[in-house]
């Protein structure tokens, strides 16, 4: 067998290193130093700012589980745009996952792992379907999948509709599975509750009047992400897959030439969007025992603007796994956070639209830097 064909290095990697640029300057050039920047900046307001309870265990639990569910997305969302695609379904995909969940569970008796599979097979089919209308077509992925998003967002309305008589939402999801079993576990509730209550009766957390933790254990959804963001790190910078990832959205057609396998690359990025959504659905439905038709609602834009905080360039081909790490805690602290002050809670968009903002001034200027030094 050949070997594999020798690939171009990571984009950050190619930018010249003179002895003569200041460490700070090195640092500007990393794709997640505006992510960490950010967050420091944020954590240092809500000390002013936010009540001390928001630093406490069940405060901290309580901003790290909706960055965790917006974070699995994110950080799929942020592996396609550095292969210079985008994918606006995810949010409905969130919500059409949950339903085939949903289903399968309640109107087919089918048992939760088979359910599963289907949810998930369903899931990588309309990823390749998005992928292959993409790469067969060439019309911007930007456009393809925004048309999926409304698709698939009606095609939620009308299965649940079919599905409970009229209604959009489908409920009865908990009374299918059984609760003791490892998937149920794996998926819903929280993580190392015996851990817990140890913890609680060596005096170590708080506890209730009764002597069980305020904090029973870690919500699954924030294992989930720790595990995705340090998968998807470790690809990114240590596997060939992620040198392909990186060259694909640098220039595809100088990637191609040196004998990456573009099209794979995007087809297995958007499968992976869409089971990183399927996944999120799943979870809401084991969680909440329900599914409807308006879960993942405008999700799609905030997974976007979680990567491009984290410093994922629009253009393709740059980025980071940890940047969009914490531009998913910064959009967590920030939405539960803000709830802890005296501030008003409808100044939460005008914060995420200005972060947005300022993350692609900066992106576009460290972009400019990269290329000046290039040359």
């Amino acid at each position: 067998m050949m070997p594999p064909p020798e690939v171009p290095l990571h984009f950050s990697e190619t930018i010249p290193k003179p002895s003569n640029v200041s460490w700070s300057g090195r640092l500007l050039r990393r794709p997640e130093a505006g992510a960490i920047a950010g967050t420091a900046v944020v954590l240092l307001i809500f000390a002013c700012f936010a009540e001390v309870a928001l630093f406490t265990l069940p405060g901290i639990i309580s901003f790290l589980e909706p960055a965790a569910q917006l974070g699995i997305i994110a950080i799929a969302a942020a592996l396609l745009m550095m292969g210079g695609e985008f994918d606006l379904s995810i949010g409905s995909m969130i919500a059409f996952g949950g339903m085939m969940l949903g289903i399968a569970l309640v109107v087919w008796g089918w048992p939760l792992g088979f359910s599963l599979l289907f949810a998930f097979s369903i899931a990588i089919l309309l990823g390749l379907i998005n992928a292959t209308i993409v790469m067969r077509t060439g019309l911007p992925s930007f456009i393809v999948t925004l048309a999926f998003l409304y698709i698939l967002r009606g095609l939620s309305l009308v299965g649940l509709k079919l599905a409970t008589e009229g209604a959009t939402q489908l409920r009865g999801i908990k009374q299918h599975v059984e609760p003791d079993s490892w998937l149920v576990q794996a998926l819903s509730g929280n993580a190392f509750e015996a851990f817990f209550l140890q913890l609680a009766q060596w005096g170590w957390v708080d506890t209730f009047k009764t002597g069980l933790p305020k904090v029973s254990g870690i919500p699954v959804e924030i294992v989930w992400f720790m595990g995705i963001a340090l998968l998807a790190g470790y690809t990114l910078k240590q596997t060939p897959f992620g040198n392909w990832i990186l060259a694909t959205g640098g220039d595809a057609v100088a990637a191609r030439r040196v004998g990456v396998p573009v099209t794979r690359v995007k087809m297995t990025l958007f499968c992976l969007t869409a089971c990183a959504a399927t996944l999120v659905g799943c979870m809401n439905a084991l969680d909440f025992g329900s599914t409807d038709a308006s879960r993942g609602m405008l999700k799609e834009f905030e997974a976007i603007i979680a990567a491009v905080i984290g410093g994922c360039l629009l253009t393709g081909g740059y980025g980071s796994v940890l940047g969009t790490f914490f531009g998913a805690i910064i959009f967590g602290l920030v939405s539960i956070g803000i709830s802890y002050t005296s501030i008003n809670q409808d100044w939460f968009k005008v914060f995420l639209g200005g972060m947005l903002l300022v993350s692609v001034f900066i992106n576009h200027y460290v972009r400019q830097r990269i290329m000046e030094a290039k040359q």
